[in-house]
C-alpha cells in the first residue's frame, strides 16, 4: 500500500512541476527550476554518502568540474553526441569517486573532510591553470547542448528533462536505500565494527557511497555545461561544494532530504544573489543551524511534527504477517557434528608494548558445545575474543576456523565462515529498527546485488520477502516480535542485549561468541538468558562465552577455560575447574607464606575480579 501512495505521490509531483513551464514563460522562473533540479541531482548522491554512510565530504565541487568538463570537452574538442558526453559525464565522475575514496578512506572524521578538500582544491588549480585543455577563466565555448528530434532543447524543454532525471534518482536511490545497501550504510555510519562484525565490508560500502555521491554530481555538472553551453574555471569553487554539504545537511538524511533542501536554499540563493556578502553569511548561518539548532535537518522537522498530529500504525509485527523462513534449518545444516574441533589456537600471542594480553594460548573449541571463558579482570578475555573475530591482529600464533586460517582475513569475512559474536558494549545500530538490525545481520546471504536493488527489480523484492521472514523468526525464537518495529535504542538495556544477540543469529553462525551477555541484567533476565543459551546450543551452534556471573557458567558450560594475565592456568568440566587452587588463587589470591599451597584470603579484597569464585554477580 505505501508503495502505490508513494508512486501516486510521484505523479502528482511530475505533473505539478511539469504544468508549471507551460503556464509561464518567464525565463528566470524556469532557470531558477532547472538549478532546483540540478542542485537536487547533486545532492541526492551526496545524501548517500553523508547522509546515510556518515562521511563528510567538502570538495564535490571536484567532481562537479569532473563532470562538466568532461561533457565540454567531447562535445565541443572532439564532436560526440551531447547525450553520450552527457552519460560519459557520469562514467568519469565515478572514476574519480574510486580515485579519492581509496585514499580518503584511510583517515576519519575531520582528516576525511580536509582530504577532500584537497581534492577539490587540485581540481580547481587544475583547470584554471592548465590552459591549453581547459582555458582557465576565459573557458570553453561550443559545448553542445542536449537535443530532442535534432534541435537544442528550449527552457521549457530543460525543465522537463531535469524532472525526469530527478524523478528518476529518487525511485532508484529510494529503491536501493530500502533494501540492504541502505542498511548496511547506516551500519557503517553508526558503528564501524559491528557493521564488520556482520558480515558488511565497511570499506567496500564506503568507496560505494562515494561512487553513487560522484556520479549524480558529474551529471549535474553536466547538465550545467550543457545548458549553458559554457563553463569556465570561475564555477568550480570551495563555496560549491560548502553549498552541496549544506543542502544536505539542512534538507536531512531522508530520500526526500536533499528535494526539501534544494528547493529552499536555491530559492535563497537566488533572493540573496544581488547582495554577495549577505548570501555568504547566510550560508554560514544555515550550516551552523542545521549542524546545531536541527541535526536532522528540515525533512526530520517536519516528520516528528507529522508524528504529533497524525496516528501512526505502531502495532507490532508478529511472525503471522510472513511465512516462516528455514533459519534453523540453514543454522543447523551449516553445523558439525558434536564433538569436532571447530576453533583450534597455537600459541596465540599479542602484546601491546610491555602489556601481554595474550601469552601463547592454545585452545580448542569444540563444536557443539558450550564453552565458557572466565578470569579476573584484566586476564585478557577480551582480547582473546577480539583476536579470534578478527577485530584485533594477533602478534604471533595461528588460529584454524573450520579447517582453515583465518589470521589476517577481515572481520567480515570471518563472519562469512560463521562466526558470530556479540560485545561487551553494546553496539547496536541504535537509530534503526530492531528488524532492521536483525536484517543487517542476514547481510551476506541476502544474495542479489547492486542492480536489481538500484532498478527496483522483482528479484530485490523477494529477497527482502524472505529477509522480513527470516528476520521475524529470529525475533520470535527470542521473545522478540512484539518489538520488531521499535527503535533499538528506545528499548530496555535488557532488550537491547537480546536484540544483539539476534542480529548475531542472524549471520547464522556455527561458532557464536558472546561477551558478557548477562552484564547488566536483573536477576529474572539472567535466568532467563540461561535458557536462551540452552535454545542456541540445541540448535547447533557452538558457543564461546566471557562471562561473570559464575552461576550462569556453572549451570550451562561443557567446558571452562581460566585464564590469568593472558595465560591459560586451567581448563576442564566446570566442577573440577571451581576446586582448581591456581584458579582459586587467581580471583582470591594468596597467603604471602602459602603461595605454593594457593590458600585463598579469608576476604575477598584481593581479588582482582568483580567477583569471587562461585558467587553470582547481579
Amino acid at each position: 500500500m505505501s508503495q502505490y501512495k508513494h508512486l501516486l505521490g510521484i505523479i502528482a509531483f511530475a505533473a505539478l512541476v511539469g504544468l508549471i513551464p507551460l503556464v509561464t514563460d518567464n525565463g528566470f522562473y524556469l532557470k531558477v527550476l532547472f538549478l532546483i533540479g540540478v542542485n537536487y541531482l547533486a545532492a541526492a548522491g551526496l545524501n548517500v554518502l553523508v547522509g546515510y554512510a556518515g562521511q563528510k565530504s567538502l570538495g564535490h565541487a571536484g567532481l562537479f568540474a569532473v563532470g562538466a568538463y568532461t561533457a565540454a570537452l567531447l562535445t565541443a574538442k572532439l564532436g560526440w553526441n551531447p547525450w553520450l558526453a552527457f552519460v560519459a559525464a557520469g562514467v568519469m565522475a565515478a572514476v574519480f569517486g574510486v580515485v579519492i575514496a581509496l585514499p580518503a578512506l584511510r583517515v576519519k572524521g575531520p582528516a576525511l573532510a580536509m582530504v577532500t578538500i584537497g581534492f577539490g582544491v587540485v581540481v580547481e588549480k587544475v583547470v584554471s591553470e592548465w590552459q591549453d585543455v581547459f582555458a582557465g577563466q576565459q573557458g570553453i565555448y561550443g559545448v553542445l547542448p542536449l537535443t530532442f528530434g535534432g534541435e537544442p532543447l528550449d527552457a521549457r524543454q530543460w525543465v522537463w528533462v531535469v524532472l525526469a532525471l530527478g524523478i528518476a534518482a529518487h525511485l532508484m536511490l529510494r529503491f536501493l536505500l530500502r533494501g540492504k545497501y541502505g542498511r548496511a550504510f547506516m551500519a557503517v555510519n553508526t558503528a564501524e565494527v559491528a557493521a564488520e562484525s556482520v558480515g558488511v565490508s565497511v570499506y567496500k560500502y564506503k568507496v560505494l557511497a562515494f561512487v553513487i555521491s560522484a556520479v549524480t554530481c558529474g551529471f549535474a555538472g553536466a547538465l550545467i555545461t550543457q545548458q549553458n553551453q559554457y563553463i569556465n574555471s570561475d564555477f568550480i569553487t570551495f563555496n560549491l561544494s560548502v553549498f552541496f554539504l549544506l543542502i544536505v545537511l539542512f534538507g536531512g538524511r531522508s530520500v526526500y532530504g536533499p528535494l526539501l533542501g534544494a528547493v529552499v536554499l536555491t530559492l535563497l540563493d537566488a533572493f540573496l544573489a544581488r547582495w554577495p556578502g549577505v548570501q555568504h553569511f547566510t550560508y554560514g548561518a544555515l550550516l551552523l543551524f542545521a549542524l546545531y539548532a536541527m541535526p536532522n535537518g528540515l525533512s526530520g522537522a517536519l516528520s516528528a511534527l507529522f508524528r504529533r498530529v497524525r496516528w501512526y500504525d505502531r502495532r507490532a509485527v508478529g511472525p503471522e504477517r510472513a511465512p516462516i523462513a528455514p533459519w534453523r534449518s540453514h543454522v543447523q545444516s551449516d553445523a558439525l557434528a558434536s564433538g569436532e574441533v571447530l576453533l583450534r589456537t597455537q600459541g596465540l600471542y599479542k602484546a601491546y608494548g610491555g602489556v601481554v594480553p595474550t601469552n601463547n594460548l592454545d585452545i580448542e573449541i569444540q563444536s557443539g558445545h558450550v564453552h565458557s571463558l572466565i578470569g579476573p579482570n584484566g586476564a585478557g578475555k577480551t582480547t582473546l575474543l577480539n583476536i579470534l573475530s578478527g577485530i584485533v591482529p594477533p602478534s604471533k600464533g595461528s588460529i584454524e576456523f573450520r579447517g582453515k586460517s583465518i589470521v589476517g582475513r577481515p572481520v567480515y569475512r570471518i563472519c562469512n565462515m560463521g562466526l558470530g559474536r556479540t560485545f561487551q558494549n553494546l553496539k547496536l545500530f541504535a537509530d534503526m529498527s530492531v528488524i532492521d538490525n536483525v536484517k543487517v545481520g542476514l547481510h551476506q546471504h541476502i544474495r542479489t546485488g547492486f542492480w536489481p536493488y538500484l532498478l527496483g527489480l522483482p528479484a530485490a523484492s523477494r529477497d527482502e520477502a524472505k529477509a522480513t521472514a527470516e528476520s521475524l523468526e529470529i525475533l520470535q525464537f527470542l521473545g522478540l516480535q512484539e518489538h520488531a518495529r521499535a527503535l533499538a535504542g528506545s528499548l530496555p538495556y535488557g532488550l537491547q542485549r537480546r536484540v544483539e544477540l539476534a542480529r548475531a543469529l542472524a549471520t547464522r553462525p556455527t561458532l557464536l561468541l558472546l561477551d558478557e551477555p548477562a552484564a547488566g541484567l536483573n536477576p529474572q533476565e539472567t535466568a532467563e538468558l540461561v535458557e536462551v543459551i540452552r535454545s542456541i546450543r540445541d540448535l547447533g551452534i557452538t558457543i564461546l562465552l566471557i562471562e561473570h556471573h559464575m552461576d550462569l557458567v556453572m549451570a550451562i558450560s561443557d567446558h571452562v577455560i581460566v585464564l590469568d594475565y593472558g595465560e591459560k592456568i586451567a581448563e576442564g568440566v566446570p566442577l573440577a575447574v571451581q576446586s582448581n587452587p591456581r584458579v582459586i588463587a587467581a580471583y582470591l589470591g594468596t597467603d604471602d607464606d602459602d603461595e605454593g599451597d594457593a590458600v585463598p584470603h579469608p576476604a575477598p579484597a584481593a581479588s582482582r575480579g568483580p567477583v569471587g569464585l562461585g558467587e553470582s554477580h547481579v
